[in-house]
């Protein structure tokens, strides 16, 4: 057992107008399997890459055990060469008969590691990967989302190895996987970091259960401080009106007035003013009390989407449907699917199910082309595609590799109202100072934001969505999710996360 302590740590991108750490100190035993959470751009990936010693920062972060990280970066040279050729430049002092045994238990054999890097899938690579991080001994391992674009198996499998594991960091926004994975939690909130014992369900509820207290004690602290800012003022009135009696009054009136008069009544204002004081002090108190109180509440404001109604009941459907590629020189050709029939109707959320490589994917790209949003795809059909009439679609693709350039290009380009996209990303806790970047220098994570931002912004019949929730945080899945289960669009999705499809599918198509 060791420890990683970490004090006083602060770190800020050169340009950046605030820190994104700030004083931060906690500990971690390197026996744990911590998750570690937080919004896109609150610095995960960052902290990894400081434990890595990739940054130079203020603070100390002291520890004996020596930290690996996933995902490996493969160079192109590398891409074209099998795992078994390099995978001792990705760990030194690794031996392949500890992959081997490794992945046996990731359920891959071992061939895959004869293959070309490059011709593996998504599933394979990670798995690989993971097989060459855990063949190690008494490493602390830094994962780093290790789930995004495996399918539903891969997942399962992934989980299934990682429950069985101990010594690492697991950064995901999988709620599920978290749950099944961890025994301690490391959260970023907005404005603190926290270590707790626990998974991230259990972590949810007593983060519920505080904000709640919290969010009574700044109400009561509220009407405390208006009740004592009345008193005082009335206080302070009483004084003011009693202070202008020391100084001429009317002989008639005041008759019996006598010398001594003048005293009394300046030590009856001193009295109230001194009150006065008193209760100032408590204001200022309560206000102090108050203060921090809400700080790090997660209160996500309600998206809005605006949905078309069709006068069609069946939008898309298909008849004894067939995709191939067709043959090459050399390669012969690939049926992805056959004899698919399908109906979507208006204010059903579809979901597509399957493993990589069967099709989903390929069959949005299909009914895009069809509705004529993108061109002619290299594949053959066979069978029947029927659209609705002025079908309006909006489109949410995987890949978010062609994001570059600024928002206000990005707006002018889709015909999006800037101000509009601009308080969507807000409202899905993007930073202002963001909006200045080009999006090409942004996370992952905000990418996605981007692409959501602006398919809300646009008003359709149909909202397709492939694998729109890779790389966003718990906190926004969790607002999205809110928003359709309010405003329940027709939606064709693929997406692999398994709370997410629980609580927004009303059903499912396996493939």
């Amino acid at each position: 057992m060791a420890l990683i302590n970490v004090s006083n740590l602060t770190y800020g991108y050169e340009g950046s107008f605030d820190n994104i750490f700030e004083n931060v100190s906690f500990s971690v035993d390197t026996n744990w399997k911590l998750g570690f959470v937080g919004r896109n751009g609150k610095g995960k990936t960052t902290f990894l890459q400081l434990l890595l010693g990739k940054y130079s920062y203020q603070g100390a972060i002291t520890t004996s055990t020596v930290f690996d990280y996933f995902p490996y970066t493969i160079s192109s040279e590398n891409m074209e060469k099998s795992c078994s050729e390099f995978y001792e430049e990705l760990k030194p002092g690794c031996e392949l008969w500890k992959v081997i045994c490794e992945l046996e238990k990731l359920e891959l054999s071992a061939e895959v590691l004869y293959r070309p890097f490059q011709s593996l899938s998504h599933g394979e690579r990670t798995k690989v990967m993971l097989a060459v991080l855990f063949s190690g001994e008494n490493d602390f391992l830094l994962i780093d989302e290790p789930t995004n674009h495996l399918d539903g198996e891969a997942r399962e499998c992934v989980k299934s190895y990682l429950q069985k594991k101990k010594g690492f960091i697991l950064v995901s926004h999988d709620r599920d996987l978290l749950d099944a994975c961890i025994d301690h939690i490391l959260v970023l909130n907005r404005y603190s970091i926290e270590v707790q014992n626990g998974n991230f369900s259990s972590w949810w509820e007593n983060k519920s259960r505080k904000d709640a207290f919290s969010i009574a004690e700044n109400e009561k602290h509220k009407k405390e401080i208006q009740k004592l800012e009345k008193a005082s003022e009335r206080s302070r009135n009483w004084a003011n009106q009693n202070e202008k009696t020391k100084i001429g009054y009317d002989p008639v009136k005041d008759h019996d007035r006598s010398i001594s008069t003048r005293a009394y009544i300046g030590a009856k204002t001193k009295k109230m003013q001194s009150r006065v004081k008193q209760m100032e002090n408590r204001i200022q108190k309560e206000i102090q009390e108050k203060e921090g109180l809400l700080q790090d509440i997660e209160a996500p404001v309600d998206l809005k989407i605006m949905p078309k109604k069709h006068h069609k009941e069946v939008l898309v459907s298909t008849k004894q449907y067939k995709i191939a590629y067709p043959s090459k020189e050399n390669h012969s050709g690939k049926e992805v699917f056959s004899d698919f029939d399908f109906e979507l109707r208006q204010g059903e959320r579809v979901f597509l199910h399957g493993k990589n490589g069967c099709g989903k994917s390929t069959f949005i790209k299909s009914i895009l082309q069809h509705s004529g949003m993108i061109e002619k795809e290299g594949f053959e059909e066979e069978g029947s595609v029927t659209l609705a009439s002025g079908l309006e679609i909006s489109y949410i693709h995987q890949d978010t590799s062609f994001l570059t350039g600024n928002i206000k290009d990005f707006c002018a380009k889709r015909q999006l109202d800037e101000s509009l996209f601009c308080a969507i990303l807000r409202q899905l806790d993007m930073e202002r100072t963001q909006f200045a970047k080009n999006m090409e220098d942004y996370s992952e994570g905000q990418k996605k934001k981007v692409l959501i931002a602006a398919s809300l912004l646009q008003s359709a019949h149909l909202y397709i969505w492939d694998e729109p929730l890779n790389y966003i945080d718990i906190f926004s899945r969790m607002q999205i999710e809110k928003l359709l289960q309010t405003y329940q669009p027709t939606m064709l999705i693929v997406d692999h996360d398994v709370r997410f499809r629980e609580k927004i599918a009303t059903r499912i198509v396996e493939m």
